[in-house]
């Protein structure tokens, strides 16, 4: 459904196209960026990324494998190789029209891919605002599991956002690629 290839300039345009809005910008990258995205900007986030032997981040954009159409973007970061953990950030499928279609499970299974079976990570959080229901939905069904709510940790002009944070281990990713068959 899709595949995940490195995060280039050439790239640029459509991301800055698909956040259109402080909100969104904000949801999706924190205090990293300041509205409005720029070339400039993404420059900088690009450099040192996706090098397994230089790199603790790795900055993806999800192709539709039929289309060939970039679909999303999702980066892996903060990598402590002591630790064997990493975690996703800024997940974006970006064309509104094409969400609920099965982009953000199959990009979650596909960094998750990276971490794991690439890296040898042994542990993968994300953290996602408790607003984002579908988020939350399709993290889940693509194996994380929650962890808890880091209550009121973002304000947004006039209201606080909290942030629920998910994880999942190597072995329940190993078992979600290879479930053991139930003695019959």
């Amino acid at each position: 459904m899709i595949t995940l290839e490195p995060f280039t300039e050439v790239d640029f345009p459509q991301l800055i196209s698909w956040i259109d809005n402080k909100r969104l910008l904000k949801e999706w990258s924190g205090e990293l960026f300041a509205f409005p995205l720029t070339l400039d900007s993404l420059r900088w986030y690009i450099e040192d990324t996706n090098d397994p032997k230089t790199s603790d981040v790795f900055v993806y954009k999800a192709t539709d494998t039929h289309t060939g159409e970039m679909v999303g973007h999702i980066s892996l970061g903060g990598i402590s190789w002591r630790n064997k953990a990493g975690r996703i950030t800024r997940v974006l499928v970006g064309n509104t029209a094409t969400r609920g279609r099965g982009y953000c499970q199959a990009m979650i299974k596909a960094i998750a891919a990276v971490g794991f079976e690439e890296l040898g990570l042994h542990r993968i959080s994300l953290g996602v605002y408790d607003f984002n229901q579908a988020a939350i939905r399709c993290y889940q069904r693509a194996g994380f599991h929650r962890e808890g709510t880091l209550r009121d940790v973002e304000r947004y002009h006039n209201e606080y956002w909290s942030l629920v944070e998910m994880s999942m281990l190597a072995h329940e990713w190993h078992a979600l690629k290879h479930p053991v068959k139930e003695a019959q």
